[in-house]
C-alpha cells in the first residue's frame, strides 16, 4: 500500500508540474496586437499630426483614437515660424506650448515641425525697414535667433526636428526661395548647425514631398552628402507620404528608402495620406502654392466610396505598409497627416470643397477595415 501510494503521489506531482509548465507558457505567449502602436512596437513609431482644433480641445473623440493607436505626434501648423514669430522678436508660444505639454503629459514621441520653410515664413525675415532684401549677415542672425529660441525652449522635450522643409525641387535643383536667394546653399548648413547648438541631443531631419521622384532623390542625396562632408549633424530624412491610388510607384518609393538609408541616416515616412480623388495633374506632390478651380468631376464621392474604390484604397495602403515593414530596420517613424478623414487637408487641396477619404479612420472616428488588416500584416514581420 505504501509503495502504491508513493507512486500515485509521484504521478500526481509530475502531472501538476506539467500543468504549471503549460500555464507558464500560456501566460508568456504574446497577445495579438489590437492597436496600430502595439502592432508596430519594436519596429517604428506610428504618429499623427494634430491641428490647432485638437490642440485646443483634448476632449474630442478623435483624441481617444490618438491615444489608443498612436505613440508619436507632430503639430500640423502651430510650430511653423509664421505662427510663432509673426513679427520680429515677438514670440507667441501659446499654441506650441499646449501641443508640447500635451505630448509630454501623455508620453508621446514629439516631433517639431518645422523650423525653416519658405512657404510660411514671415516676410520680415527677409526684408529691411524699406522692404529691401536684407544682407546675408542679417538673415543668418535672424535664422539663428529663431532656431535658438524655439529649439532651446523645448530642449529635452522634442525628440526630433524637421529643421528644413521642402528646399529641393523635383528635378533635384534648389528651390529659389528667399533663403536660397540671400544665402545660397549655406542656409541649409546654418539651420542644422543652429538647431544642433540649441539642443545637441535632438535628432535633426530634412523633410520634403515627392521624394520617390528620381530627380528629387538624387538632389536630396547630393545635399545630404554635402552636409555630411562639412561635418554637419543630420540624423534623418522625412519622405512626405502624400500618395494617390496610382502614384508614386512602390518601386520608386523603395529606391528612395534605400538611397536615403545608405547615407547612414534614419528614414521616416511623414505626412502620410492616400487621396482617392482624381488629380488635376499627375504627381502633384504637396506644393501648397498649387490651387485648382473647383470642378464637379474632381469631386465624385460626396456620398461615400464605391466598393471598387474602397478595395483599391485598402490594397494600396497594405502595399505601402508591406514596404514599410519590409524596411522597418531603416524606418524609425510613420506619421499620418491627421487622425480622421474629416480633419485632412486633402479635403481642401488642391481643389477646395472636395470630400476625400485619405486616412485610416472615418469621419466618425471608427477604424476602417484596413486598419485590422495592417495590424495582422505587422504580426508577420
Amino acid at each position: 500500500m505504501t509503495r502504491i501510494k508513493s507512486n500515485t503521489l509521484i504521478v500526481l506531482a509530475v502531472f501538476l508540474i506539467g500543468l504549471i509548465g503549460i500555464s507558464c507558457m500560456v501566460k508568456t505567449e504574446k497577445e495579438p496586437a489590437k492597436t496600430l502602436k502595439d502592432a508596430f512596437e519594436g519596429k517604428f513609431h506610428i504618429g499623427a499630426a494634430l491641428s490647432a482644433n485638437y490642440i485646443n480641445n483634448h476632449s474630442q473623440p478623435s483624441m481617444g483614437v490618438l491615444k489608443e493607436h498612436f505613440n508619436s505626434i507632430v503639430a500640423e501648423n502651430v510650430m511653423k515660424s509664421g505662427m510663432i514669430q509673426l513679427r520680429e522678436g515677438e514670440f507667441n508660444f501659446d499654441m506650441a506650448d499646449k501641443f508640447i505639454n500635451y505630448g509630454v503629459e501623455n508620453d508621446f514621441h514629439i516631433v517639431g515641425h518645422t523650423l525653416i520653410w519658405h512657404s510660411q515664413a514671415p516676410r520680415w525675415f527677409f526684408t529691411d525697414s524699406e522692404g529691401k532684401d536684407v544682407s546675408p549677415e542679417v538673415l543668418t542672425e535672424r535664422i539663428k535667433n529663431h532656431i535658438h529660441t524655439v529649439v532651446g525652449r523645448y530642449k529635452g522635450k522634442v525628440k526630433g526636428w524637421d529643421v528644413v522643409n521642402e528646399a529641393i525641387l523635383d528635378d533635384g535643383s534648389w528651390r529659389n526661395s528667399k533663403f536660397y536667394q540671400i544665402l545660397g546653399e549655406d542656409f541649409m548648413k546654418l539651420a542644422f548647425q543652429f538647431a544642433h547648438e540649441a539642443d545637441p541631443e535632438a535628432e535633426l531631419y530634412y523633410n520634403d514631398f515627392s521624394m520617390a521622384n528620381p530627380g528629387k532623390r538624387e538632389g536630396v542625396v547630393k545635399m545630404v552628402k554635402n552636409l555630411q562632408e562639412q561635418g554637419v549633424k543630420i540624423h534623418g530624412i522625412g519622405m512626405q507620404g502624400h500618395i494617390g491610388l496610382e502614384y508614386p510607384t512602390i518601386e520608386e518609393f523603395e529606391k528612395s528608402i534605400l538611397a536615403f538609408s545608405s547615407l547612414g541616416v534614419t528614414v521616416m515616412v511623414t505626412e502620410l495620406d492616400l487621396s482617392v480623388l482624381p488629380s488635376p495633374r499627375r504627381d502633384m506632390g504637396a506644393d501648397i502654392a498649387t490651387n485648382v478651380e473647383y470642378q464637379q468631376r474632381l469631386n465624385p464621392y460626396t456620398e461615400g466610396l464605391p466598393d471598387d474604390v474602397q478595395q483599391k484604397f485598402d490594397e494600396r495602403y497594405l502595399d505601402f505598409f508591406k514596404l514599410f515593414l519590409k524596411h522597418h530596420d531603416k524606418i524609425s517613424r510613420v506619421t499620418l497627416w491627421g487622425i480622421n478623414d474629416g480633419d485632412s487637408w486633402k479635403n481642401g487641396w488642391p481643389v477646395k470643397g472636395r470630400t476625400d477619404y485619405p486616412l485610416l479612420f472615418n469621419r466618425d472616428n471608427t477604424a476602417k477595415s484596413v486598419v485590422n488588416e495592417i495590424i495582422q500584416l505587422a504580426a508577420q514581420y
